[in-house]
């Protein structure tokens, strides 16, 4: 599968009203999650790998709370019964579409690239549910987001958003996470064309 990289200076970025955090903390975070899931069961959420290149190299673009040094992949919770494309579109718009429709990217969800698994209210993701966990509590799906030769992006004003090298992310899993370290790995399957 060849997946299509343009330059970051194909893209635009600009600024968006705010993103209002719903937790303060996450432990709070995990007291909202355990009443969303005596309601509904298990929370899927969804996430786009979006890459662009810099210098011929992919980048993956990431998302960062302003005051904070974690990054995130763009997505969020489905909701119920939620399709996970159409929910992964409506989040992708939600964290990075400008506020004029006619502006909105026809966002192309590809590949599933993984799907992790959180087992208990913790922040421990893992690549599989373990076998004695017969009720997880959120599996996160991610999907390679093909993006066109050029786009425009508002971010909200409370939120950076990166394009960060993959070379940076590999194995970095005390930086990033395991879910975004492990991607460079996921990914390494699609051929890359890098374009200018």
């Amino acid at each position: 599968m060849v997946v299509n990289l343009y330059p970051i200076s194909h893209y635009e970025f600009g600024p968006k009203e705010t993103k209002v955090e719903k937790d303060s903390s996450v432990a709070a975070h995990f007291d909202r999650m355990r009443e969303i899931f005596q309601k509904e069961g298990m929370r899927t959420s969804v996430a786009g790998v979006l890459l662009v290149q810099e210098h011929d190299y992919p980048h993956l673009l990431l998302l960062q709370k302003i005051g904070e040094t974690f990054k995130n992949l763009p997505g969020g919770r489905l909701k119920p019964g939620e399709n996970e494309i159409e929910g992964l579109k409506r989040k992708l718009t939600s964290k990075l579409g400008p506020r004029l429709q006619n502006l909105v990217p026809n966002w192309e969800i590809g590949e599933c690239v993984a799907r992790w698994w959180r087992p208990n209210y913790e922040t421990s993701m893992y690549p599989h549910c373990p076998a004695h966990i017969k009720k997880p509590k959120e599996c996160r799906v991610l999907y390679m987001v093909h993006l066109s030769d050029s786009e425009y992006f508002e971010v909200p004003k409370n939120l950076k958003l990166f394009a960060v090298p993959m070379f940076d992310l590999y194995d970095n899993a005390q930086a990033y996470g395991p879910v975004i370290s492990s991607i460079p790995e996921q990914i390494s399957r699609f051929e890359f064309r890098m374009n200018n």
